[in-house]
């Protein structure tokens, strides 16, 4: 529960700061122009809020509302979410959004949007100026990687290790490598001490790949003992710090990738049990260990979770990381560079979301407040932050009506043909929009639920 809580605050905390900014970018351009702004809202305040005040002689009510979905600047003269059909209906004031030129009401639009992406960037470059930028690289993995049978059937071997592709050297082992890989059309590796290349199609499908179990690749770990966990079977059998696991139901283990996925196939047979006796039979293996002096066979039951209680050595335990270090100035290029990356990484991305198993990946409230680590991290929390910041900038500038980015459609048709669209029209293009909205966040959070309940 504790976690949980922990979790919640990171999320609330930068939602509501992201929300803020960005509904404060909107209000500084309408200010600048002269437009009055009625309510400025952090969060939605449907039926009532949980705290407003109205300064004296301030055109603005500020508040905090309590649905958790955006925020919310009220333009004076403008079709948007409050669906205001009756201040239009007056005649048009110097101080409404409606009055003033296409450009000024352009910028008034991209406004929270434009804050959201340099908010971003400014957050990685101080993240790289306090933090640095530290990684293992993918180069120095010696053990190589473990692939799945797809990746095999390309031509890649257990052990390979990965050097880059033809656009480059792979930096760390991310979902940018996963990406590097579906774009290539050939990847260099290490095998054996000499250098190669094996050839790909260029267009691998990426969210395949990710989701794939076991997963196209994985750095290969040994099934090397580290420690022992007390009370569990591992002890109880007389497994020892040191020793190397050798096989699990005949079936030999050449690293700790292989063991876990004899083990998921367990759970494959236990997810299929009718009766105390099958579960019982799944849990049921024998295992080879041992070490230069010694090797022993035992058949054994392994936790209801099917767990037999060891650990092994981590990536960070068997690999230096390395951390480059950035001054003030050098930090600003840098941050612009990852957060430029960061975001054609997911533009490029969204193609899948338009795919069934696309739909099927999208998350709500529940997967985004995951992301988040589970102790309170702050150099996790702003790299989530600047991540959530242009998730929210992209997401916003799509030309979707009730977004910012559906307002902008309408403005750049204005500019182009100098007609504007008609209020009947852009009031029916709200509504549209607002449903869109309503029914995306509507399967995102049940996507949410049925992974709670095992059924995505």
């Amino acid at each position: 529960m504790e976690i949980f809580f922990i979790r919640v605050l990171q999320f609330i905390l930068a939602i509501s700061l992201l929300v803020l900014l960005h509904e404060g970018g909107h209000f500084f351009f309408a200010k600048l122009f002269g437009v009055r702004v009625e309510k400025f809202y952090v969060f939605f305040d449907w039926k009532f809020s949980l705290f407003k005040f109205k300064p004296k002689n301030s055109d603005t009510e500020y508040g905090i509302g309590w649905l958790p979905l955006g925020g919310y600047c009220k333009i004076a003269g403008m079709i948007d979410e409050s669906f205001d059909t009756e201040q239009m209906k007056q005649p048009e004031q110097p101080w409404e959004f409606r009055s003033k030129p296409a450009w000024q009401r352009l910028l008034i639009m991209i406004g929270g949007v434009l804050v959201n992406f340099l908010l971003a960037l400014f957050i990685y470059s101080q993240i790289l100026f306090w933090w640095g930028d530290t990684y293992i690289p993918v180069k120095d993995m010696t053990l190589g990687m473990k692939f799945n049978q797809e990746a095999k059937s390309y031509g890649f071997q257990d052990g390979d290790i990965l050097i880059g592709t033809e656009n480059g050297a792979f930096k760390d082992f991310s979902a940018d490598l996963y990406r590097d890989i579906s774009e290539a059309k050939r990847v260099d590796i290490i095998r054996n001490g000499k250098k190669m290349s094996i050839s790909l199609p260029g267009d691998l499908n990426l969210l395949n790949m990710l989701k794939a179990d076991p997963s196209f690749v994985r750095p290969l770990l040994p099934a090397k003992v580290d420690s022992i966990i007390p009370g569990t079977p591992a002890e109880k059998i007389g497994i020892k710090a040191g020793d190397q696991i050798l096989a699990l139901n005949n079936s030999p283990v050449d690293s700790y990738n292989e063991f876990v996925d004899l083990l998921g196939r367990r759970q494959d047979l236990l997810d299929t049990a009718t009766s105390p006796a099958d579960s019982m039979k799944a849990r049921t293996v024998t295992i080879v260990f041992g070490n230069e002096s010694r090797k022993d066979t035992v058949t054994t039951q392994l936790t209801p979770d099917l767990k037999l209680g060891f650990v092994v050595s981590s990536i960070a335990g068997l690999y230096k990381p390395v951390t480059k270090e950035y001054e003030f100035f050098e930090s600003i290029p840098a941050g612009i560079k990852y957060g430029w990356d960061v975001l054609a990484g997911y533009v490029g991305d969204m193609k899948y979301v338009f795919t069934t198993d696309g739909a099927k990946s999208l998350g709500g409230f529940g997967a985004i407040g995951s992301l988040f680590p589970p102790v309170w991290d702050w150099y996790m929390f702003w790299k989530m932050t600047a991540f959530l910041s242009i998730i929210l900038a992209f997401m916003n500038i799509l030309p979707i009506p009730a977004l910012d980015g559906g307002h902008v459609l309408f403005l750049l048709y204005e500019i182009i043909t100098r007609r504007k669209p008609s209020e009947t029209f852009m009031i029916r293009a709200e509504y549209v929009g607002f449903g869109i909205l309503l029914l995306l966040m509507l399967v995102a959070n049940l996507n949410d639920i049925l992974r709670w309940l095992g059924y995505l």
